[in-house]
């Protein structure tokens, strides 16, 4: 009897080849997933200004919002890997967008920044969920030769995120208030839960990890740097990206309109660079698209200080911009790839080390602003950047190492 792989199940087949010709029609749910998952991680830097202003926090106060959510969701993607190993994804996904759409609503209407941050920071438990666990179910749903397009092409909801999302909430925030950019990126959660619960084909589970997986994935050199690349590449972003909106009103003296078109311009690049990747990442391989990514991110940090209006800061964020989003999505496949087996488990231990870079990226930037030292934001990314190439060529040299130990034991 012929053996038939998962992935067999939902592939869409060309009727002129025996080879699946097309991504499985689910994987648009999961792109509208990971966008309003990403705008709703987003929302906070884009209307910062605001609920700064509106609750009588500083801005180091008004971004631990991002730090405390950056936390749980760093902490919380390995360990929820872990207890929801069983589930139906067509569920665990659907329900983790309710989860999100009734929290963030829940903020839209809390009455003060005591209240905000614990409600802000149980929301994140859907992005701790929803992204590594979706990418994760990529791997039966496509076959081998599919699957870093279409990891990539999931992870361009966040992409689109950066281009519609972020520059939405800026102006909303701007404009009407941070509540209703909650409130927005609430309703956009419960729709998306809905078409996920309605296109996502049932049985979809993962095998689970057993303890000695999880062993072989923290024994693994490669993984493990290769995740450490991931931690860093956030924390020297987000020094600087979780303070865009006080930076710019600071420096540039931006209003909330020009600010929601800056975040339109960066993130319009970010998705040109993650729709390019996605096309190129299985001829490039990863390892070099993630180097090249993380190239383009560090060249516009050295040229920061050039960007002395907004033209010409506008001008020195693409490079930042083709490199950002499609870096993550390298990344993804990178981990993927070294190991298909252990996919869970490394995408959500690489899902954790971004959002732990985030949240020592976002607490480091609020302490230079808090000592007056909001100048100096990129100088220091930039630092934590190279380190992160750097650490990117090792985990390479460490992995063709064990290839080649491999081969001849």
């Amino acid at each position: 009897m012929k053996r038939i792989r998962p992935w067999a199940r939902y592939a869409v087949r060309s009727p002129r080849a025996n080879a699946p010709a097309k991504l499985p029609r689910a994987l648009w749910a999961l792109l509208l997933g990971n966008f309003v998952i990403g705008t709703g991680v987003m929302v906070v830097p884009g209307t910062l200004n605001d609920i700064s202003t509106s609750l009588g926090v500083s801005v180091p106060q008004a971004g631990f919002l991002i730090t405390a959510g950056a936390v749980l969701m760093g902490l919380g993607a390995p360990t929820l890997a872990a207890l929801v190993a069983g589930w139906d994804r067509r569920r665990l996904l659907a329900w983790s967008l309710l989860w999100y759409g009734v929290l963030l609503g829940a903020c839209a209407l809390a009455p003060g920044y005591d209240s905000l941050l614990p409600l802000r920071v149980l929301a994140m438990v859907a992005p701790a969920v929803f992204t590594p666990q979706a990418a994760a179910s990529v791997g039966l749903m496509v076959p081998p030769e599919q699957r870093g397009r279409a990891i990539t092409f999931v992870f361009l909801g966040w992409s689109v995120a950066s281009v519609l999302g972020m520059p939405l909430s800026a102006w909303v925030g701007g404009t009407l208030g941070w509540r209703w950019a909650f409130g927005g990126v609430a309703l956009g959660a419960l729709v998306c839960g809905w078409w996920v619960w309605r296109v996502m084909p049932d049985g979809i589970k993962p095998v689970a990890l057993s303890r000695k997986a999880w062993a072989k994935t923290l024994g693994s050199a490669p993984l493990m740097l290769a995740v450490g690349v991931t931690a860093l590449s956030a924390f020297g972003q987000f020094t600087l990206f979780s303070y865009f909106s006080p930076y710019f009103k600071t420096t540039l003296g931006v209003e909330a309109g020009t600010l929601s078109l800056l975040f339109l311009w960066f993130g319009a690049f970010g998705l040109f660079g993650n729709v390019v990747l996605s096309r190129q990442v299985d001829r490039l391989g990863a390892p070099r698209a993630v180097l090249l990514t993380q190239g383009l991110m560090a060249l516009s940090l050295l040229l920061w200080p050039l960007g002395h209006n907004v033209w010409t800061a506008a001008l020195v964020m693409v490079p930042w911009a083709l490199g950002c989003f499609a870096a993550n999505s390298a990344q993804q496949a990178r981990l993927v790839g070294l190991s298909p087996s252990l996919a869970p488990a490394t995408v959500s231990l690489n899902t954790s080390a971004m959002y732990g870079g985030q949240a020592m990226g976002a607490a480091l930037g609020g302490w230079m602003i808090a000592h007056d030292r909001m100048p100096d934001l990129h100088w220091v990314s930039l630092g934590v950047m190279l380190a992160s190439m750097g650490l990117s060529v090792w985990a390479h040299r460490v992995q063709l190492r064990d290839k080649t130990c491999n081969r001849h034991s």
